[in-house]
């Protein structure tokens, strides 16, 4: 058995890559990914939203025998989507095309995709449900949601069998070499601010939750990791009750009180600076989680100190 691992090289692919070992074939473009993570393994250097990605993805396919693939690779800044939309469908959507396309000629049926908490907007609910109606608020969203129904529409067209996963806040280092070095999220970048003498910043302070800032639900890389290898085994089973799945912790944290956890992992004492809220960014988004631990028997195991913890020690 080998699966192929788009964005295999990332900080979320390194870390499917490491747990399927030998078995992985890495697909990246390398704009953010690094070989560093993927020493060992079969890679191939692909923009998937290219023109010859359908037949290169194709003969990857069939040369190593592929029988299923993760599907992580795509551009996934919120605030980048809302400034440039027209490339998030075009590398996103295109890519999810290209690659369902190769899968098809190659005969490979078992996909697991990379989805998003992002594609339910800014729902008022406590928890989250997977039977929400999904109202994605920014670019970024709405193409996870395309890329859903893409794998659904594959499905009746040509018996694909797909998980989604939809993905809330993830962070923390499973291994210190695969270590989230892209600076995008919240833990990166306080850290990022805090080694460079810098006061971090906070995008809002003024939404409608008890403390003024966004809350999200935290799960640790290495145990997202875990859900992907849960889910292709699912694939196998001949009865699957549901296609997509929440990751998450089921629990929200405040930004603030995310900063309160990484004062006492790093213990510094630092002010945050409050700036204006980001376009697209909803209040809250907290998982219920109920679906993924009944069906596929997964849950998280680290809890948001030990999360932090881990993304400390891998760059210290």
């Amino acid at each position: 058995m080998s699966v192929l691992v788009t964005g295999g090289a990332g900080y979320i692919g390194s870390h499917v890559a490491r747990l399927l070992g030998r078995d992985a074939i890495i697909v990246d473009d390398f704009s953010a990914g690094l070989e560093s993570r993927v020493q060992g393994l079969i890679c191939e250097h692909l923009d998937l939203a290219s023109v010859e990605a359908p037949a290169r993805l194709e003969a990857l396919m069939r040369a190593h025998g592929v029988t299923a693939v993760v599907h992580l690779a795509a551009r996934k800044k919120v605030g980048e989507s809302v400034e440039q939309p027209e490339w998030y469908y075009s590398q996103n959507i295109g890519g999810m095309a290209n690659l369902l396309t190769a899968m098809r000629a190659a005969g490979v049926q078992k996909l697991v995709f990379s989805s998003s908490a992002a594609t339910y907007g800014m729902p008022d609910v406590e928890l989250v449900s997977e039977d929400l109606t999904c109202s994605p608020i920014n670019p970024y969203g709405e193409t996870k949601l395309i890329g859903e129904w893409m794998a659904n529409d594959a499905a009746k067209a040509w018996g694909l069998r797909h998980v989604n996963l939809r993905y809330f806040n993830v962070a923390g280092a499973g291994w210190p070499e695969l270590a989230d070095t892209a600076v995008a999220n919240l833990i990166p970048i306080v850290f990022a601010a805090l080694k460079a003498g810098e006061q971090p910043k906070v995008f809002g302070g003024d939404y409608p939750t008890p403390d003024g800032s966004c809350i999200r639900d935290y799960v640790h890389v290495l145990d997202l990791a875990k859900a992907h290898v849960a889910a292709i085994k699912y694939l196998d089973d001949q009865v699957r009750p549901h296609s997509t799945f929440n990751v998450g912790s089921g629990e929200g944290s405040s930004v603030f009180e995310v900063m309160n956890v990484i004062r006492e992992v790093t213990g510094q004492n630092f002010e945050a600076e409050i700036l204006p809220g980001r376009a697209g960014d909803p209040p809250k988004l907290c998982a219920d989680v109920s679906r993924i631990e009944k069906t596929l028997s997964w849950r998280t195991e680290a809890n948001l100190t030990e999360i932090v913890r881990s993304a400390w020690q891998a760059i210290n």
